[in-house]
């Protein structure tokens, strides 16, 4: 643990900056805990940070200290519409690398118009929690390759979730896949636990533009219909112009904004 004393501003009291573990400090005054800040590698390996804290100052001085004692590059993500926390980080020496924005997606084949869309002769869609798991970590990774060699993966949304070295399947059960007879060329990941999310589609660059991505789409968004949602969620890289398109035409509309801040 390593104590460092700052004055703050707030009054005659000073604001004890306190690592209290590998990755996770708190700001103290008079032994109350009045600011915290933590760092965490993501699946891709960057590293993120964030800040709660009670005053502007004691933002500062968690930020300073942050910065000081983690190897950069940095990360952070803020909701666009929030301006005092994005303003800290910029105070910080971080600057915007991407927006993302975040859509809501209608379920209703009558509203998406997703009603009659069907896979492309010799592809079936295996519904979540049927795929054969090495088959689906195959596409999976074979999916990732292939951003990596093109865009990177860092232009992708990034999980937040702790894996074994090289697993990158989160949950085999969430995903639906498109089946050749004896491979998988995509996938679609929807996540239920709060509201239902969309956290992944992809698929394989050589069977793009077959209509893989909306059959896929059109499973999973009418099973969560007969479930009785209404609506899911999900989020696109502002510059991934196909993803807002595919999710634009079926009626998707973007709700709000956040922005991945980077030092």
């Amino acid at each position: 643990m390593d104590t460092k004393p700052f004055t703050s501003g707030l009054g005659e009291n000073a604001v004890m900056i306190t690592r209290v573990a590998d990755r996770q400090w708190h700001a103290l005054e008079d032994d109350l805990v009045v600011g915290r800040g933590h760092a965490q590698h993501r699946p891709d390996g960057r590293l993120f940070v964030s800040i709660d804290a009670w005053h502007e100052s004691t933002f500062d001085l968690l930020a300073e200290a942050m910065v000081a004692e983690l190897p950069a590059p940095l990360h952070t993500v803020v909701d666009e519409a929030d301006a005092e926390l994005t303003a800290g980080w910029r105070r910080a020496g971080f600057t915007v690398r991407r927006r993302e924005w975040e859509y809501a997606v209608p379920t209703d084949p009558r509203v998406t118009g997703l009603e009659a869309v069907l896979p492309p002769s010799g592809v079936t869609i295996v519904p979540a929690g049927q795929a054969d798991e090495s088959l689906l970590r195959a596409v999976d990774r074979a999916i990732r390759d292939e951003v990596e060699a093109g865009v990177g993966w860092q232009s992708m949304p990034a999980e937040v979730i702790a894996l074994p070295d090289g697993d990158t399947v989160v949950d085999p059960s969430k995903y639906a896949v498109a089946a050749a007879p004896d491979h998988y060329l995509g996938l679609i990941r929807v996540v239920t636990a709060i509201r239902p999310r969309i956290g992944l589609l992809a698929v394989r660059s050589g069977e793009q533009r077959r209509g893989i991505a909306r059959a896929l789409l059109a499973h999973a968004l009418g099973t969560l219909h007969r479930s009785g949602c209404a609506a899911a969620w999900t989020e696109v890289q502002e510059s991934n112009r196909a993803a807002s398109a595919l999710f634009e035409g079926i009626g998707a509309r973007p709700m709000s904004s956040n922005l991945e801040l980077v030092r």
